[in-house]
């Protein structure tokens, strides 16, 4: 009897505890939602050989993910990427794996955007990759050091624009954006002035020729010749001073 006694009053007991608290606790999964917030996102068609899969292209503070209308979502974390090709409406991602069918060389994936990777956006996102990549998104809004209006010859003709030159990298800007690209100096191997009217940026990734529609001046072609150079100096310093 004393037995029942003590569990109907314990019973009592948490029927009037406040529920509140424990309801305002927000759920793990809501927190990870939060944690992994879209900087950006677009629909987005994946290319596949003969077909596509249409669904949502996003990027994040954890890498990219692609959420297709059917089937399971696809995420890359930053350190899976191995490059990007960026262009107005298209985004290759180069990734560490392996290709189907025992083929050779590492799997890309091919996306068709429909809205563009804003160039804010995109500067962040090969920051966040590290290694070299093809950002064909410039900022036309970046301060720049220096400009010069340039052509660049292509197979099907060419582009014209103008070259930025700035703190962080080299920036050529076209109307509409086609051709367009954004080199920070770690995207880039080597530059070259032959004569003041042609400009050669070689990437670890593609090499642009460009014609100069007005002289680069030396002092100009020297101070972009140290920003890509300095590097490689402190780099080979301080792997000198770790041999030491």
């Amino acid at each position: 009897m004393r037995g029942f006694f003590y569990i109907t009053s314990f019973s009592l007991l948490l029927w009037f505890i406040p529920r509140a608290p424990f309801a305002a606790c927000p759920a793990p999964q809501a927190q990870s939602d939060s944690a992994s917030a879209a900087i950006w996102q677009s629909p987005a068609r994946l290319r596949h050989l003969i077909t596509k899969t249409s669904g949502i292209l996003e990027i994040n503070d954890r890498g990219v993910e692609f959420h297709p209308n059917k089937g399971s979502p696809l995420h890359w974390s930053y350190t899976e990427i191995q490059s990007f090709r960026l262009t107005v409406n298209r985004l290759d991602l180069e990734t560490y794996q392996n290709r189907g069918w025992h083929l050779s060389g590492d799997r890309e994936f091919h996306f068709g955007l429909t809205n563009p990777v804003p160039p804010a956006v995109a500067d962040a996102f090969a920051h966040r990759v590290q290694k070299p990549v093809e950002n064909g998104r410039p900022d036309p809004g970046a301060p720049n050091l220096a400009s010069l209006p340039a052509r660049h010859r292509t197979i099907g003709g060419g582009t014209n624009g103008m070259l930025h030159f700035r703190n962080g990298g080299i920036d050529y800007l076209t109307a509409g954006g086609r051709d367009g690209r954004s080199w920070r100096w770690s995207d880039i191997e080597t530059i070259a002035n032959p004569d003041p009217y042609h400009f050669r940026v070689r990437g670890y990734r593609e090499t642009y020729e460009f014609e100069l529609k007005e002289p680069m001046s030396r002092k100009l072609f020297d101070r972009l010749w140290d920003a890509v150079y300095d590097r490689d100096l402190k780099g080979l310093a301080y792997t000198e001073r770790r041999r030491q």
